[in-house]
């Protein structure tokens, strides 16, 4: 399994869905349908979503690492 970071590429909006799917090993498509059905469903999706995005590192590029 990946490390668990939002990557650069793929993102639509905070690149949550993008580091699931990577790490879970789905495409970020299913996962974003995943999330919205989740939706209608009671809980504290939304909530959950803002916690990842700030809580996960983004993910380090080549040019990055290089320094």
């Amino acid at each position: 399994m990946a490390a668990l970071a939002r990557p650069r590429d793929g993102r639509m909006l905070g690149g949550v869905c993008a580091a699931l799917a990577r790490r879970f090993g789905t495409s970020a498509g299913t996962m974003r349908v995943i999330f919205l059905v989740s939706c209608l469903l009671p809980g504290p999706q939304f909530v959950l979503y803002l916690a990842l995005w700030l809580l996960l590192p983004s993910e380090k590029t080549a040019a990055a690492t290089a320094w």
